[in-house]
């Protein structure tokens, strides 16, 4: 494999920012690309659900990818999150995303239709063969409602470009499920921040993270520490991020996570409708578990 498909590490999946009209903000974001490439993460992900995917139209999406490709100039491996709610969308995108310089994606199964089994691998299967690049299928039961099982990712594994998974499925026994399954098939990636240890110790190779917005340089030396088994110091890193890790979770971690860039000085908390700022109480929570952390943040 090139260096641009043996996918590990740090890969955040990156908020969309947008100015006081709404319009995205591009340069904010190259700003802030930056910031995480100089803390070492190992490749971007945008137009994932952190990155207000439903929220975005084509045009929207394709300028994001183009700006990020012309940005990154090959430093870390780019890829754009289909998330489509119909196989003709979903190709589109995919050809355009080609055409506009990403290295790869993160293919979720069909939105809003709750597909069954026959279904979900029929359109991953679609997507898959038509793609030139390399695809992380992207499994999340909980916020999607479709689970891919152990089973069905061996019956992908005949699709050459399906060469990861996320799996958050929130059981970090998924993993020696998988490799039972399939064996070495897949890189497997932690898609839950709050259980990164649990996966990592599992035998995960990468995190597709979410508070990484905010700390990238804590969450690379989790990573390098787990990697190298040094889980004593690990877990001392771990169990101060863990109030944070857990703004990852439920149907507002969108606005928590932007929230967090906001205090943190690396973002906006701005967000995109249907979706609204924090009520005062939620808005209190999120900077009391900030403001705690700061209080007790180790150096790394």
């Amino acid at each position: 494999m090139s260096e641009l498909t043996n996918w590990r590490g740090v890969f955040p999946a990156v908020t969309t920012k947008f100015n006081n009209e709404g319009e995205i903000d591009l340069v904010a974001m190259g700003e802030h690309l930056e910031m995480q490439l100089e803390a070492g993460v190992h490749g971007i992900i945008v137009l994932g659900s952190l990155g207000e995917n439903s929220t975005l139209d084509m045009a929207e999406k394709r300028d994001i990818i183009r700006y990020f490709s012309e940005r990154i100039d090959g430093r870390v491996p780019l890829l754009a999150c289909i998330a489509e709610s119909g196989t003709r969308e979903a190709l589109a995108l995919l050809n355009g995303a080609t055409d506009d310089g990403a290295d790869g994606f993160m293919l979720l199964p069909p939105m809003r239709y709750a597909s069954d089994q026959r279904e979900t691998l029929e359109y991953l299967s679609t997507i898959g063969l038509e793609s030139s690049l390399p695809i992380m299928l992207y499994n999340n039961p909980i916020a999607y409602g479709t689970d891919l099982l152990p089973a069905d990712f061996s019956t992908l594994s005949t699709v050459e470009s399906f060469v990861a998974i996320k799996e958050s499925a929130a059981d970090p026994r998924r993993f020696a499920d998988i490799r039972r399954e399939c064996g070495d098939r897949y890189a497997l990636f932690c898609g839950v921040d709050d259980l990164a240890f649990e996966c990592f110790a599992m035998g995960a190779v990468g995190w597709v993270a979410g508070l990484v917005v905010a700390f990238p340089r804590e969450t690379v030396r989790l990573f390098e520490l787990m990697r190298a088994g040094e889980w004593d110091q690990a877990r001392k890193i771990y169990e101060w991020f863990l109030p944070l890790l857990h703004l990852d979770i439920g149907p507002k971690f969108v606005q928590q996570i932007k929230l967090v860039e906001a205090l943190h000085g690396v973002g906006t908390a701005a967000v995109r409708a249907p979706r609204l700022a924090l009520s005062e109480k939620e808005s209190a929570r999120v900077r009391e578990i900030y403001q705690l952390a700061m209080a007790s943040r180790p150096p790394v």
